[in-house]
C-alpha cells in the first residue's frame, strides 16, 4: 500500500540529488543547471513559452490516461525504485482549497486516511513502490483530469528526475540523466510536434 513520506525526508534526499525547492515547504523542485527538459502536451496550449515547444511532444487522446501509462512505462524502464508523489505547493492548500472537492476521495482511494494530509502545511510524498504501479498510474491520471489551478510533482529520489504534473493536462520531466533522456525521447518518437497543435 503506498505510504507518506514525511516532508523533511523527501527535502533532503531532493537535495542531495542537486534539486532545489521552488516554494517553501513545497513540492516543486528543479535543478539549478545542468539538466534536460522534455514535456508531453496533452490537449493545445498556447501559454507554452516558444522556447519550451521545441522540447515538448503531443500526446493523443485520451490525454490524461496515455500520459499516465506514459509515465509508469519511463518509471518502470528507465527509473526503477520508489516514486514520490506530491503538491508542488502544500496538502493544506490543496485539501482546504485548491482541489479540496475531489482530492481526499483520491487519496483515500489508495487505501490513506486524507486526514493524515489535511493539515500539513508541506509537501509530504505519497511513496509508491514497483509493485505499486496501477495505483499510481491511477491517481497520476486523477490528478491530470482534475486540476485546475494546481500542479503536482513526481519525484524520483537517487535518479536526478522529477516531474511535474501541470494542470493543463501536461507532464514537465526535468532530468540529469541522459539514459532517461533517451527513454523519453524514444517514447515519444512517434508523437507529434507541439507546434503542430498549438495556435
Amino acid at each position: 500500500m503506498p505510504r507518506i513520506i514525511d516532508y523533511e525526508t523527501v527535502l533532503q534526499r531532493l537535495k542531495d540529488d542537486g534539486l532545489k525547492c521552488h516554494y517553501p515547504n513545497g513540492g516543486a523542485f528543479g535543478f539549478a543547471s545542468g539538466a534536460k527538459v522534455r514535456g508531453w502536451i496533452g490537449p493545445a496550449d498556447e501559454t507554452i513559452k516558444p522556447a519550451a515547444i521545441a522540447m515538448a511532444r503531443s500526446v493523443g487522446e485520451p490525454y490524461e490516461a496515455n500520459l499516465a501509462a506514459a509515465a509508469v512505462r519511463i518509471w518502470q524502464e528507465y527509473l526503477p525504485g520508489d516514486v514520490w508523489v506530491m503538491p508542488a505547493a502544500h496538502w493544506a492548500y490543496e485539501m482546504s482549497d485548491g482541489s479540496r472537492d475531489w482530492l481526499p476521495a483520491a487519496v483515500e482511494k489508495l487505501g490513506l486516511d486524507p486526514v493524515l494530509l489535511r493539515d500539513r502545511n508541506s509537501a509530504a510524498a505519497i511513496e509508491f513502490s514497483m509493485g505499486e504501479s496501477g495505483q499510481f498510474q491511477g491517481f497520476v491520471q486523477r490528478l491530470l483530469e482534475r486540476l485546475h489551478q494546481s500542479d503536482f510533482t513526481l519525484a524520483f529520489a537517487g535518479r536526478g528526475t522529477v516531474c511535474t504534473v501541470h494542470h493543463h493536462k501536461q507532464l514537465w520531466w526535468v532530468t540529469t540523466d541522459i539514459r532517461v533522456v533517451g527513454g523519453l525521447d524514444k517514447l515519444a518518437a512517434g508523437w507529434p510536434p507541439v507546434e503542430n497543435r498549438v495556435g
